[in-house]
Parts: structure tokens; sequence; C-alpha cells
């Protein structure tokens, strides 16, 4: 059965939220973290209830309902979805104020919204869904996972519409952690300049994505989502995607264009280059998270950027690292990995 993306909505670090153009103002930070754009949120939410929600709600609130409405659907059929942290601010004030009041006379609230599957509830409660919900929290293939049970789902007809989403916030306390880890950059630079520089560590990112999710073809649909395989330490990445292809029926030359999860880590992008070296030498190459930053579910983004691409027929040229003459792509591999333990490969095509 196919599975076709109806609508996408995205809040990241660009103007990627109900932007008529496609990435045509790019936005460049200096810095070693991105910060989001947030859109206005009473627009989406009842302004007594925004003041109690993190900014992680409010993003996968307002990407959900967005979504729903660019697909003109009321209500899904399912919602689904993934998140490595969840709702990092509520946790941090939890335990700070376990902290500070010695365990005693807690307020509730932080400790209530601090859950993992909070964004996909809230979602439930504000549209009065009582269909399928589910939360996966599977670190850097979290997303992924939501996508493959919208697409068992699908192929199980249990439902359809399914709404999928990956959400992540960043806080100050995580992100000196993951510093101190060495997933991120100790010095400040451009964003833009993130994968010209040669040395360790990328640059902290967060947002949230929505994708509508259905096996009803439609010359309105975005695109195909042909196949997704999600892998573990895979031992050869090379030759799992050469299988992922022949599963497909496709070769190399299949691919018009291939989008790369590179993030100026020269640990991380030396797999991006094994690939494409090995596997496509002359295909056309596109990086993303310049753009919105490293995070367990930052894919989303990869997704959502190449969803659009084939719905528009044009490649912003500010994710393009090996372009091509008249490149117009009908069919798309998108392959991400984090820290080189969760990998994904995502196959689509133009509608």
């Amino acid at each position: 059965m196919k599975v076709y993306i109806r609508s996408a909505a995205s809040i990241s670090a660009q103007k990627s939220f109900k932007q008529a153009g496609f990435l045509e103002e790019v936005i460049e930070y200096t810095g070693t973290r991105l910060p989001v754009i947030e859109p206005d949120f009473k627009q989406y939410i009842d302004p007594k209830l925004i003041r109690r929600m993190s900014h992680v709600i409010k993003r996968g609130v307002a990407a959900a309902s967005e979504c729903l409405k660019e697909a003109g659907v009321d209500m899904p059929g399912a919602i689904i979805t993934g998140t490595a942290f969840g709702c990092m601010e509520d946790t941090i004030t939890f335990l700070t104020r376990i902290v500070e009041g010695n365990e005693e006379m807690l307020p509730p609230t932080a400790f209530i919204q601090s859950t993992h599957n909070t964004v996909a509830a809230q979602i439930a409660l504000m549209l009065k869904c009582h269909a399928y919900n589910n939360t996966f929290v599977h670190k850097g293939v979290s997303f992924e996972h939501a996508l493959l049970d919208a697409i068992m789902l699908l192929n199980e007809q249990e439902a359809d519409n399914i709404l999928v989403g990956g959400t992540e916030e960043m806080v100050d306390t995580s992100f000196k952690v993951l510093t101190r880890l060495g997933l991120y950059k100790r010095w400040p630079l451009s964003n833009l300049n993130l994968l010209q520089t040669v040395s360790a560590g990328t640059i902290g990112g967060e947002g949230a994505a929505f994708f509508l999710l259905s096996d009803k073809s439609d010359p309105n649909n975005l695109a195909e989502l042909r196949a997704l395989k999600v892998l573990f330490n895979p031992p050869n990445i090379v030759h799992s995607i050469s299988t992922l292809l022949q599963e497909n029926d496709l070769t190399a030359a299949d691919i018009d264009l291939v989008v790369t999860g590179k993030n100026g880590d020269t640990r991380n992008d030396a797999v991006y280059k094994k690939v494409t070296t090995a596997i496509f030498p002359k295909q056309p190459i596109a990086n993303y998270k310049h753009l919105c930053g490293e995070y367990p579910v930052a894919n989303s983004f990869g997704l959502w950027l190449a969803a659009n691409i084939l719905k528009k027929g044009e490649v912003p040229e500010v994710v393009l690292e090996r372009a091509a003459s008249n490149l117009r792509p009908k069919r798309i591999l998108l392959y991400n990995h984090y820290q080189n333990k969760y990998h994904s490969l995502m196959l689509l095509d133009a509608v």
C-alpha cells in the first residue's frame, strides 16, 4: 500500500512556518545554538492555556494545527509523536522545585506536563480526538519510529489521515550537559559556515514538525513516502543503502537527490562522505542541519525539506552541496544518523 504525505508544517530556526516562499530568506546565526522562530501561538491556542504550556508543547500544538489546516482535515485518525528528551523545560522546573522546596509542597503542573507524551496528549485534548494516540521515545530515531507506526496503521487499514510529528526543545541545562559530552562546539561560528568548518562538535537545535499521512492518492499531496528503514549500529551502512535500493527495484542512478544529515562534526560527516563516495559519486547532494541545528528528531525538518522540494520542484540553493543543471528532483533519498548509532533511510517520490 502506498503512503502519501498530505501536508507538513515545521517550526524551526528558519522561516519555515506558514511561509509562501521556500527558504528564500535564510536566517544566519552566530553561536553554538540555534533559537526557534516562534509563531503567534494565540492563533492556535487559548491565551489562558498558553501561560501554562512550555515551549515544546506550544510548538507541537501549533505545528500540528497548521498541518491539519493545510490538509483541510478537522480530525486526524491517529496522533503519533516522537521525542528523545520530552518536555525538558518542565522536567528541569520540577526537579529544581524538589530541591528548593526540600521535597515538600510541590506544585503538580510541572510534573504533569514533564512526561514525554504531553505534546501528543495536549493535541488530542484540544481537538477532542479519542483515536489512537502514541509517543515514541527511541533516542535518535524516535521520529522515524513514529512514522513506522503510522505506516503500519495505514497498511492494516486501522486509520487514515494520521498526524505524525517530531518535537524537541533545548534548555540551558541540557545544552550545557551535551556540550560537556562533546556533542556541540565550544566556540561560536556562523551556522551558514558550519559545514565548511572542519572540527569536532556541531551546533545545537530544536524544533517541531508535523505531517499528515494518508493512503489516498491526491494531486495536492506533497510526496509519496516509498520506503523507510531504521537501523541501529549497522555493520556496513553502504551495504544497507544498496539493499534498500535493490528492495525497491532501484539503482543509485535512479536517485535524483541525496539529502544527508551532515552537521559539521568531522566524526559525524565522515559517515556521509563514505556513503556518497561509494554509492552516489555524481548525484546532487543537499544538507539541512546548518539551518535547523542538531537534535535527536532533526530528521523531521529534513523530511519537511525533502517533501517540499518534491512538491515545488526546486531545491533551495542554501542546502545544496553538490548541484546539477536544471535540477528538478522526482526521487529523493533522505539519509540521517544520530551519533553514528541510530541510522534512518527514507525514499520519497514526487506525486
